[in-house]
């Protein structure tokens, strides 16, 4: 087969190797056609979408940076409200712990003064009770006393004037006797 095709080519008198001129005009003519449009139309819409996805890219991580700035910026501002509303709990479990405290001196000087004001009312009511009961006693004594006078004398000491002075000189005896004594 080699032979046959060397002796097509002899016979033809043409170096198989080179094409022919026809065929290098079409091939020229068809390579500048497809660079024009390969140049003109698809290189730009390339360009186009490798640029669109450039920025979607470049904007995805600068959106991503911003949004974790934000994020960040976020957990600093909840972590100082957090902090904020400690400082204010604790403040105001101070202020309850001094208000309860005020409350209660408060209570406590209520009841020392009720406490005060009932000794004094049963010291009152006592002496009012013990100078009753004295003057009671003091009349009984006195009746008593001129009752048995008169029956030591032997003669009625039923003269109010009289009586009374008895008594009350015999209490005055008596009282002045329980004092000496008591000294």
């Amino acid at each position: 087969m080699i032979k046959a095709a060397t002796l097509l080519a002899q016979e033809e008198g043409a170096n198989p190797l080179l094409p022919h001129t026809f065929e290098l005009v079409v091939g020229i003519f068809s390579f500048l056609v497809v660079l024009l449009v390969v140049g003109k139309i698809l290189v730009p819409r390339i360009q186009k979408t490798l640029a669109e996805r450039t920025d979607a890219i470049e904007g995805g991580i600068k959106r991503a940076e911003e949004a974790q700035a934000e994020a960040q910026n976020l957990q600093r501002q909840y972590a100082q409200q957090l902090e904020e509303a400690r400082r204010e709990a604790g403040r105001l479990r101070e202020e309850a712990r001094e208000q309860a405290a005020q409350i209660k001196a408060e209570l406590r000087e209520e009841a020392q003064a009720e406490a005060r004001r009932l000794v004094e009312a049963a010291h009152a009511q006592i002496e009012a009770d013990r100078a009753a009961a004295f003057a009671q006693l003091r009349t009984e004594i006195g009746r008593l006393s001129t009752e048995l006078a008169g029956r030591i004398v032997g003669e009625s000491l039923e003269d109010e004037a009289r009586q009374s002075r008895i008594v009350d000189r015999f209490l005055d005896e008596l009282e002045g006797s329980n004092a000496q004594a008591v000294r």
